[in-house]
């Protein structure tokens, strides 16, 4: 089945008792056991809920995956993905990584013995050089954020597995719609089911997929005992975003190109990050291993250009957090999503102060043109 129709059909009837078209919602807390000292299929919903095992094995399904797991938040399904290691392991990780989950592992994870560094997982090569013999994991993002690097999820694959680590693929930016980590060679997939999947910015949620059993135990034991799980009607919400997810993405990329070459011709602009482009270090991997380059750029304003005046003078794009929704999302990276980098760690990953995060939405192209266009005019000294 192609996956346009997955998205819309699901891959079994949400409804098996009424035949109803629409994922029923289990808010039920507890549920009924059928005999004394016996156990039906569900006993209590943090372990187990109807309308949450359906999403789950749908985005297993999407993922090309065995195992799912709908979590309460992207950063909940980092945690899970990162809590199949233990104390003392070490992990490697995409130099310009979303800065919250550079965050979690200087708090939390700090605490439990484990280690990271952050590389530049782009280079196959030069990655290899710093495994050690306490590496167990690789978490990449590809396309990063926010510079949009392309990391090769095979090679990067393989290496790992040479080293006998695990691979660990933040996929958010692109979804299972645009990119497959786990048929690359990856051994877990990561989503912030908030941005793409959800795309209407009304649902905070996670997703973890895998095709190992042993990971997926644990994944689970996390899950179930922690209690980071996806609401009911959390669920439902992700299930419906779901449905029009190939064509958002559609609209979006398609707004993005015309996007992209606007700022091109603009003299406001010192560059742009965008794997859509030929002169992209990582576009031919990124043609190779992903159905498009998405709808997340980055650009630099140029010297003589003020940052606070251009945000401030955008009157129909959202200035926020977040992105992969419906409207056109815009941010600074350096004083948001990577504000927890110190200032060394945001210099060696290349966010500079004058880097702006755009995502794009399903708006008309002109209008958010001419937005663009006003407010990089505005922001002239």
């Amino acid at each position: 089945m192609d996956i346009q129709t997955l998205l819309v059909q699901g891959h079994i009837k949400p409804d098996e008792a009424y035949n109803a078209v629409t994922l029923p919602i289990y808010l039920t807390t507890t549920y009924h056991s059928p005999k004394f000292g016996e156990r039906g299929k569900y006993a209590y919903s943090r372990g187990a809920n109807p309308t949450r095992e359906y999403l789950e094995s749908l985005v297993a399904r999407l993922e090309g995956g065995s195992y799912g797991f709908a979590l309460s938040s992207g950063m909940t399904a980092i945690a899970a993905a990162l809590a199949v290691l233990k104390a003392g392991d070490k992990v490697l990780i995409t130099q310009n990584v979303y800065g919250g989950t550079v965050d979690l592992l200087n708090t939390f994870f700090k605490d439990f013995g484990l280690t990271y560094e952050l590389v530049d997982t782009s280079d196959v090569k030069k990655l290899e050089d710093h495994f050690d013999k306490n590496t167990r994991a690789i978490l990449i993002e590809t396309p990063s954020n926010p510079l949009l690097d392309i990391t090769d999820i095979g090679a990067v694959s393989k290496a790992a597995k040479n080293h006998g680590a695990i691979t660990i693929v933040d996929n958010t930016f692109m979804s299972p719609y645009l990119q497959l980590p786990l048929e690359l060679g990856a051994d877990i997939v990561v989503e912030s089911a908030t941005k793409f999947l959800s795309g209407h910015s009304d649902v905070i949620a996670g997703t973890v997929v895998t095709n190992d059993a042993a990971l997926a135990g644990k994944i689970r034991a996390f899950q179930r005992l922690v209690g980071g799980i996806s609401q009911p009607f959390d669920a439902y919400l992700l299930v419906r975003g779901i449905k029009t997810l190939s064509v958002r993405i559609d609209r979006q990329v398609e707004n993005t190109a015309g996007i992209v070459e606007f700022l091109r011709k603009s003299p406001a602009v010192e560059k742009i990050y965008y794997p859509g482009l030929p002169e992209h270090p990582g576009y031919a991997v990124n043609q190779r291993q992903a159905k498009s380059p998405g709808s997340i750029l980055s650009f630099l304003l140029k010297p003589g250009f003020d940052i606070g005046r251009f945000f401030d003078s955008l009157k129909l794009i959202t200035v926020g957090a977040s992105l992969g929704s419906v409207e056109t999302l815009i941010q600074h990276p350096a004083t948001g999503s990577h504000s927890g980098f110190s200032p060394e760690q945001r210099k060696a990953a290349g966010i500079r102060d004058n880097l702006i995060r755009l995502s794009v939405g399903i708006e008309n192209a002109g209008d958010l043109i001419e937005d663009l266009h006003n407010a990089l005019g505005a922001s002239k000294l």
